[in-house]
């Protein structure tokens, strides 16, 4: 019998220490019916538009799946008998689509059942390839588009645990790792140790975030390296090994396919960060294996130092430059990693072409951290720089004959309505996506549009002489549309995701030369019961003059005058700002479909509940001043605001007011429940509740706690465990992997508030990470949260 472990509860009508072992529970057929509908497709389009792959979805795997055997090492979550990544979803369904005539069509050899994933397109785009996972391995297929027919390409099982699952080389050619020993051969893990764990530090400043799945133990060690360690092949119908078994981190083929640049990892592996941050050697061989150049060995990451804008003291992002035939880059720190200290330039970038022999040369150095550096041309790059703790972003051209800059953009990165958008890529002749320049000096450019209406997305160019921008398209009410994928960027032939309130995403192509529209997709609405549900976005000032926002839903034929006020359930996610004019701008749209996910507080507009989603909490620190200065005190504002209006408006009972929230969302509800009484109840899933066990910083918080103890404390909702009265149901995973929210935090918080006489339920999902997966822990999360709803809310006097 499937039993939920650890439910522990305080409630009126159990006796004072409940602590029960219960069976699956499900809620109210309407909810249940949302969250088990069919998922949508997703689609991948060819770069000439000819083609859409239309791709089924898997549904929610059971408890049994999550249950089945699995290793944490290394911050992975390894399935060990068929060397991949645990917990994964797979597409279930492959067709294609013939864009002109509409035709759809199956493709015949496909591997049944289907448990596809990783799908990429050849670089003609005459196939694409995909993973097939099985219970005791992982294989590849290619597919080929005109005979619709997919074949099994390795003879040896793939390694899918680390970098990209395979790389195609041209139309013909792929690159993958595969498995080094069957996993029977294992390392076995011996009744007794041999010793003691011991870790040591001697003198280095090793600050780290508290990272979960560390390795712990030399056994961890000795399965890490069993399981990373792969060989690295090359197919074009024979399988050639490319040189010796390593831990391959990443790797990448050079533009003109001539070269490999690798980053393999090497031992010691650290127990305090995860695999991506061990010891490494980056290095680049020919395309047969042969070492060629070998670039650096990075020290572990476990050195870097704790803070905004702080980095590694080492050579960061190398990569190949995409309109060069074989040249790399990388990044390197020109202030020891450290941006507190007072220099001129922070960063600086260099690149280093083939045949490798040369000194490397300095291509650019910035003011602030350096983002990245793409190439255009020969003469044209781009180069980002950034600064986490201001806020700022900025992009600038650069002539790397000189060395010189010329800022493009420089925005606070909150500034949602002046964000110009990103760069439209395009394949260049080598086949990788870059940025493609119209007339010799603009770019394609799509965003959001955040505008004071709402998200408006929109298609522009960029023009890099004047720096001004050009509305090319942009989406209209009463629709939701922005570009998914630019097909011919001289006649303005593009594809757009579609959706309005009552219609659900469809896929179409839009020519603008043409002044054309042409739907490409059909997907039914998937939840047709939530259509005669209302949406609104409602706006509001708090008490300092901010304007705030949030999504309104109420029920189907709702009337404030025949059915009186609501019960209400606002559901929000706190975010800093730096700036009180860019926290008040509006975000979202009001055009969107309602289609929810297992995490949605919408479910409950089906119980007669308002609901107040995307609850605008910003926190604002001006100036010299942090946003988490007076935390408790916007918090507070923000819910007053917010309950202030749904009361004005005649709608919501301001006496029946739940608030709830997942992972910082559930930090702000502990918070509010533990310094006001403004709700009947609370809905906290997955988060952190007592900051000390996050000392070197969480969320946007840079600062220590040993640097900021006042903050720390009066920040954890942990501390005012005693105030917490109002009754609060906790909700968390048992694996949770996510920095921070170890599942300890709602254990000792569950444990505090019961020790003074509080009414609290904790609820622990088996097997479940930060975000949760199994059908059965889906719908029982959904029955409980609906059954403490209606008993502290719904029901309240």
């Amino acid at each position: 019998m499937r039993k939920i472990f650890l439910l522990l509860l305080l409630l009126p009508a159990f006796d004072l220490l409940a602590q029960d072992a219960i069976e699956y529970k499900t809620p109210p057929a309407a909810i249940r019916d949302l969250v088990l509908a069919k998922p949508t497709p997703s689609v991948s389009f060819d770069h000439d538009g000819q083609w859409v792959l239309i791709m089924e979805r898997s549904s929610m795997p059971t408890v049994e799946d999550l249950a089945q055997p699995e290793l944490r090492i290394a911050g992975l979550r390894i399935n060990p008998n068929n060397f991949s990544a645990s917990r994964a979803s797979y597409l279930t369904g492959f067709s294609l689509k013939n864009i002109s005539s509409g035709m759809e069509f199956k493709l015949t050899g496909l591997p049944s059942p289907l448990r596809a994933g990783n799908v990429q397109w050849s670089p003609d785009e005459k196939k694409f390839a995909f993973t097939q996972a099985s219970t005791y391995g992982v294989d590849l297929y290619s597919v080929d588009i005109a005979a619709r027919k997919a074949t099994k390409v390795n003879k040896q099982p793939l390694n899918i645990l680390l970098g990209d699952a395979f790389s195609w080389l041209d139309g013909k050619t792929l690159l993958y790792k595969t498995v080094i020993k069957p996993y029977s051969a294992a390392p076995a893990k011996p009744l007794a140790p041999k010793g003691p764990v011991v870790q040591q530090n001697l003198g280095k400043v090793a600050a780290s975030v508290t990272y979960q799945d560390l390795i712990k133990s030399p056994m961890d060690e000795a399965n890490f390296e069993f399981y990373a360690t792969t060989q690295l092949i090359k197919n074009n119908g024979i399988e050639t090994k490319l040189g010796a078994p390593a831990i391959y981190n990443s790797i990448d083929v050079s533009p003109d396919q001539k070269y490999l640049l690798i980053e393999k990892i090497n031992k010691p592996f650290s127990y305090l960060v995860p695999a991506g941050g061990f010891n490494s050697t980056v290095y680049i061989t020919d395309i047969n294996g042969k070492l060629v150049k070998s670039i650096v060995n990075l020290p572990s990451s476990e050195l870097a130092p704790r803070g905004n804008d702080n980095v590694l003291n080492a050579p960061r992002g190398h990569q190949w430059l995409d309109n060069q035939p074989a040249t790399i880059s990388w990044i390197e720190p020109l202030d020891s990693g450290l941006i507190k200290n007072n220099m001129p330039y922070h960063d600086a970038a260099y690149t280093l072409p083939a045949p490798f022999t040369g000194a490397p040369k300095q291509l650019v150095k910035t003011a602030m951290r350096m983002g990245s550096v793409r190439d255009i041309n020969n003469d044209l790059f781009l180069v980002t720089e950034y600064s986490s703790a201001k806020h700022r972003s900025k992009t600038s051209r650069l002539n790397p004959n000189n060395g010189e800059l010329d800022v493009l953009i420089d925005r606070s990165t909150d500034d949602a309505y002046n964000d110009p958008g990103t760069p439209v890529t395009d394949k260049n002749k080598y086949g990788r996506n870059s940025v493609r320049l119209i007339d010799g000096s603009k770019m394609l450019m799509r965003g959001t549009g955040a505008t004071a209406k709402g998200d408006m997305p929109f298609l522009s160019s960029f023009d890099l002489t004047t720096k001004k921008s050009t509305i090319l398209w942009r989406s209209a009410d009463p629709d939701y549309e922005l570009v998914t994928t630019v097909l011919d960027f001289d006649k303005l032939r593009f594809i757009t995701s579609k959706q309005s309130q009552t219609q659900a995403p469809n896929y179409f192509l839009r020519s603008l030369q043409n002044n054309s529209v042409k739907q490409l997709t059909n997907f039914p609405d998937p939840q047709p019961q939530l259509r005669g549900i209302s949406k609104q976005k409602i706006s509001y000032k708090r008490k300092d003059g901010i304007d705030l926002a949030a999504d309104l839903y109420l029920p189907a034929g709702y009337d404030p005058k025949r059915d009186g006020r609501l019960p209400v359930l606002m559901w929000a996610y706190p975010r800093e700002f730096k700036s009180a004019t860019d926290a008040a701008q509006v975000r979202g749209s009001n055009n969107t479909f309602t289609r929810i996910g297992y995490g949605s507080a919408i479910f409950w507009v089906t119980q007669g509940y308002a609901i107040m989603d995307n609850t605008e909490f910003p926190i604002v620190g001006e100036g010299e001043k942090q946003p988490n200065d007076n935390f408790i005190d916007q918090l507070t504002w923000n819910a007053e605001a917010a309950i202030n209006k749904i009361d004005e408006m005649g709608i919501g009972d301001r006496n029946r007011i739940a608030v709830g929230g997942h992972s910082y969302g559930a930090f702000m509800t502990a918070n509010l429940l533990a310094h006001t009484s403004l709700f009947k109840a609370g809905i906290a899933r997955s988060g952190a509740y007592n900051r000390t066990l996050t000392p070197f910083g969480f969320q946007n918080e840079e600062r220590t706690y040993w640097q900021a103890p006042d903050v720390y404390f009066n920040m954890s909702p942990f501390s005012y465990a005693d105030k917490i009265k109002t009754p609060l149901l906790m909700i968390h995973g048992e694996a949770d992997n996510n920095p921070g929210t170890f599942p300890i935090q709602s254990e000792r918080l569950f444990n505090a508030i019961k020790g003074h006489g509080g009414t609290v339920r904790f609820v622990q999902l088996p097997f479940e990470s930060h975000g949760y997966a199994a059908k059965e822990n889906i719908l029982h999360m959904l029955w409980e949260m609906n059954e403490w709803l209606n008993t502290y809310v719904k029901k309240a006097k």
